[in-house]
């Protein structure tokens, strides 16, 4: 079987798409987004060890090498992450698909489906495949939460399996976007074209943050790109930047104004969205 870092797996969450769904969390990105707010999921841990002696219950050891975690005696307090210099977490497993599955399988019949996020989720797509055939043989919806940093087209077989794909837009303008996550978005414009061509986009997002973000610009180019049909029917949610988990230089930045959301918003509106969500 296939096997991925898995950071995290919330056996229930309403927020991760429609609907009561389990949400798994997988460790690694390829985008260094500025306001990240869970950076621990960025990359993995080096067992560098710095983290060992800050552990309050003892559950981080350093043995031959390799940083190891004691699930039992954990506190769950997070202080390994707060400590890390690596935006990463001592605490990730290697699980396989079936592994994973069955954890899911512990949160039946109260869930209608799954979500796998991450970090970036997407780059590990022989995983995911394998995981949506184990959820489809109990009628579970499978979703993908992703950046749109990973060209979804070399994998027709994981799109065709999904039931949709949970899009972030970082920004339109490439340079914005580079300033914004170290990388350019042409793959994330053609996910956006592609994934709409397949009829998978659940939903786009866009986080909105003044002279950061160029939310009205992605709006604009999002509806020119989709067309007023799909542009029409597509949910687009527009998140309010929070500073909670974020690390480094928006670390101590304030969250958009009311009125500034509204202007956002009316302006998803006036370019062709009715389903227009502000969180």
């Amino acid at each position: 079987m296939v096997r991925a870092p898995v950071n995290k797996i919330l056996p229930f969450s309403v927020v991760d798409g429609p609907g009561s769904r389990v949400a798994v969390f997988l460790q690694g990105c390829n985008f260094r987004c500025a306001y990240c707010h869970n950076p621990e999921t960025q990359t993995l841990c080096n067992s560098c060890g710095i983290c060992v002696a800050g552990c309050p219950s003892g559950a981080l050891a350093l043995e031959d090498g390799k940083v190891t975690w004691d699930e039992g005696i954990c506190l769950g307090c997070d202080a390994c992450m707060a400590v890390c210099p690596n935006c990463s977490s001592p605490k990730v497993r290697e699980m396989s698909a079936g592994e994973v599955y069955a954890q899911v399988l512990e949160s039946l019949p109260f869930v209608r489906g799954l979500t796998v996020s991450g970090g970036e989720c997407s780059l590990y797509p022989e995983f995911l495949a394998e995981l949506f055939s184990l959820a489809k043989l109990d009628g579970l919806s499978c979703l993908i939460d992703c950046n749109g940093g990973v060209d979804l087209s070399l994998y027709p077989a994981l799109v065709n399996l999904c039931d949709g794909v949970m899009l972030d837009v970082k920004s339109w303008a490439p340079a914005i976007h580079c300033a914004l996550t170290g990388c350019g978005n042409l793959v994330v414009r053609k996910n956006l074209v592609y994934l709409a061509g397949k009829d998978r986009l659940e939903e786009v997002r866009i986080v909105c943050l003044e002279r950061e973000v160029d939310a009205e610009a992605a709006i604009e180019g999002i509806a020119e790109v989709l067309g007023p049909e799909k542009t029409a029917s597509l949910q687009l949610k527009l998140i309010r930047f929070r500073r909670f988990g974020v690390r480094g230089r928006l670390e101590n930045t304030a969250s958009p104004g009311r009125a500034y959301m509204e202007t956002i918003a009316a302006r998803a509106a006036s370019a062709g969205f009715r389903r227009v969500v502000v969180v």
